[in-house]
């Protein structure tokens, strides 16, 4: 297998991958969205409330925010060895006190130590008016996707088989009054081939050949490359979440493996 990192950003990654199977690339898809392991808030003590919003939607949107994740430094608090109790090994704390006119933002959320200072700070919670205020405490604890969507640290991950478009060269003069018709920086003219400027458009080649009932392009599907794109909501960086994505994969592959063993 052939991985080329075609792009590396601190939220965004798009990879290059070969030589590999459409099963082996959604379950690093499916380990993304399931498995991997980030902070939200999962514990809110709303000690005064006096905005417009309701406690519970408070709570909702504070469990959105995503906190920084340092995985080296966290256990989940069900396998702790202060056995769920709640200490610094597995649950970040964080206070928040504001009143008077304005909004309060994410990054007013103070944590107990500096190092997990809130990075995403411009994420609005609620708006206060006049003499209002906010006043509570929140636990963020590790958890996985598989078990809420505020565990969920990789958003829209997904992937495209690389597509070629061919046609018979005699039909160069068709292929260019066709390519005439499309929206522009859609496709180019390589040799006797469409090359497509951004894969994701393909619908819309598609629909113009359905549309003109166009039968000298060819549209073939390399099942063994991919294009693989995902984001993060910044509670881990991209080349974080694919290493630890990885990792998780690797393990499961093993124990499964091993499991094989155990039924001969």
């Amino acid at each position: 297998m052939k991985i080329e990192v075609k792009e590396l950003k601190t939220k965004k990654a798009v990879l290059k991958i070969e030589d590999t199977q459409p099963y082996f690339v959604n379950s690093i898809r499916r380990t993304m969205i399931a498995d991997l392991p980030k902070l939200a808030v999962d514990d809110v003590i709303i000690y005064d409330n006096t905005s417009a919003l309701f406690d519970e939607i408070i709570s909702h949107r504070l469990g959105l925010i995503p906190i920084p994740t340092d995985l080296s430094l966290l256990n989940f608090r069900d396998e702790c060895s202060c056995k769920g109790k709640g200490c610094p090994s597995c649950t970040v704390r964080y206070t928040l006190s504001k009143e008077g006119e304005g909004t309060v933002f994410s990054g007013d959320l103070q944590p107990a130590e500096k190092s997990w200072k809130i990075t995403e700070d411009k994420i609005p919670i609620v708006e206060l008016y006049d003499d209002q205020r906010l006043i509570l405490e929140v636990e963020a604890v590790l958890g996985r996707g598989r078990d809420h969507a505020k565990w969920q640290a990789v958003t829209a991950p997904g992937f495209l088989m690389d597509i070629d478009i061919t046609f018979d060269s005699k039909k160069e003069k068709e292929v260019k009054e066709f390519v005439e018709k499309l929206p522009k920086d859609l496709v180019k003219i390589k040799g006797d081939k469409l090359e497509l400027i951004d894969q994701k458009k393909l619908p819309i080649i598609e629909s113009y050949m359905d549309k003109e009932n166009i039968k000298f392009l060819k549209i073939k599907r390399d099942p063994t490359k991919y294009t693989f794109i995902f984001e993060t909501d910044g509670a881990l960086k991209t080349k974080d979440a694919l290493i630890e994505s990885a990792k998780i994969l690797e393990d499961k592959y093993k124990e499964f493996s091993k499991k094989l063993k155990d039924l001969k």
